[in-house]
């Protein structure tokens, strides 16, 4: 696999396991919270909720991630933003269950930097978008999974087979935790880091974050990535909370059939990853195919926003303009996670990557938390208005990528379309 060895493989080789865990609940997460009578409100409150405890996760990820090595910040962190919170969701009774665990949960942000490190600081440069587009194919093939959530819920019904799903994904999470610590070793960079920081308080340590952020500020191409990075975050939480929401409650798609949904997009997903999107990002003209992501990304929640309800329940046209918005979403929303995250990584400053990364994350979730109250308060009047917010937000996308492109190391500046 494109020759990856030792940390690369591994983080990517393990990937799958997130699809036998958590992908076969998060199709259920949010129509779960309302058969357990939560409110649309509620629900978007917990998605600004965890984004503002990532916030503060995220920023000690840096250092974190430096004090303890790449490796164990992974391993440790792993547990406490998935295992245990999986627990917590699996017995949850009421609002107050969900809010505990959005905020545990939110500890997820100090592995993403911490995996990202173990993932690209000890392989070359120009592998960088060809490892980001292989973790986006080894997700987007576990959910090949969904039938198993899909059996169980007509099975045994909503509630019962969603708490069986997330102990399930305790299970297979841990052991995926378990798996990639063994199969890894620790960065030279990390290991350069923690000698570095060792003897070094926490307090100084992020201090010192004061000295990283005109590598940030200073940098045009940094900049840019972080304004499309949270463009695709508003636009990723929107959907990742009211997708199945608006299906299920608006056009009266059963219960049994959500998992679906995921698993036909992200079959979609695999099939342009290995046609579509290399060609069209093969290291040099990335303005294109940033505009044409955020293009049919664009259609895919339009089009959702104009499919009609009927009260007595969905068509056959009803599920062939759901496809449409799949067709439309898969190919927009991979190539923008693809590029978003190349383009963070391209962009940054080799030496602080850590905490250059983890601010980066910071401002960028500072900027997306709102938009899930706002899209829960949308919500709550019309199922279908979260969807013209990120209408809007991709339309915005559109413009800065037009207007504000920069260029990477290997990318010409003669690009526009």
């Amino acid at each position: 696999m494109l020759g990856l060895r030792g940390n690369g493989r591994a983080c990517v080789y393990t990937e799958p396991m997130w699809g036998l865990s958590m992908m076969l609940v998060l199709p259920y997460a949010s129509v779960f919270m309302l058969a357990l009578g939560l409110k649309d409100q509620q629900i978007g409150l917990l998605a600004t909720v965890s984004m503002l405890a990532q916030v503060v996760f995220g920023l000690l990820s840096g250092v974190i991630t430096d004090k303890l090595g790449r490796r164990l910040t992974t391993a440790v962190f792993d547990v406490v933003a998935w295992s245990i919170p999986c627990l917590i969701w699996a017995f949850a009774q009421n609002f107050w269950w969900f809010l505990i665990a959005s905020v545990i949960n939110g500890a997820w942000q100090v592995t993403q930097n911490s995996w990202d490190c173990l993932l690209v600081e000890d392989i070359d440069r120009g592998q960088i978008t060809k490892v980001y587009s292989l973790v986006k194919v080894a997700g987007e093939f576990s959910a090949l999974f969904a039938p198993i959530a899909a059996l169980l819920v007509s099975q045994f019904g909503l509630v019962p087979a969603v708490r069986v799903l997330y102990l399930n994904a305790f299970v297979i999470m841990s052991a995926k935790i378990v798996l990639l610590y063994r199969l890894t070793t620790e960065t030279a960079m990390g290991r350069l880091r923690i000698e570095q920081t060792r003897g070094v308080s926490a307090w100084r340590l992020l201090g010192e974050y004061r000295g990283v952020l005109p590598l940030i500020v200073k940098s045009k191409g940094t900049i840019f990535s972080l304004a499309i990075a949270a463009v695709v975050g508003a636009v990723a939480l929107v959907n990742g909370t009211f997708w199945q929401v608006v299906i299920n409650q608006h056009l009266g798609v059963p219960d049994p059939l959500l998992p679906f949904f995921p698993m036909v997009r992200s079959v979609l997903s695999v099939v342009f990853f290995f046609t579509v999107i290399p060609w069209l990002t093969h290291g040099r003209h990335l303005q294109r195919p940033t505009l044409w992501g955020f293009l049919s990304y664009l259609g895919g929640q339009v089009l959702l926003v104009l499919i009609p309800a009927s009260g007595s329940g969905p068509a056959w046209s009803t599920y062939a303009l759901l496809g449409a918005c799949l067709l439309l979403d898969a190919f927009g929303a991979s190539i923008l996670f693809m590029l978003a995250e190349s383009l963070v990584a391209l962009h940054v400053d080799r030496e602080e990557r850590s905490r250059v990364m983890a601010i980066q994350r910071t401002v960028v979730m500072l900027v997306t938390a709102p938009f899930g109250w706002i899209s829960g308060w949308l919500s709550g009047m019309d199922r279908t208005w979260p969807f013209i917010l990120t209408s809007v937000l991709l339309a915005l996308g559109i413009a800065v990528a037009s207007r504000f492109w920069v260029t990477t190391h290997s990318d010409p500046a003669d690009v526009v379309v």
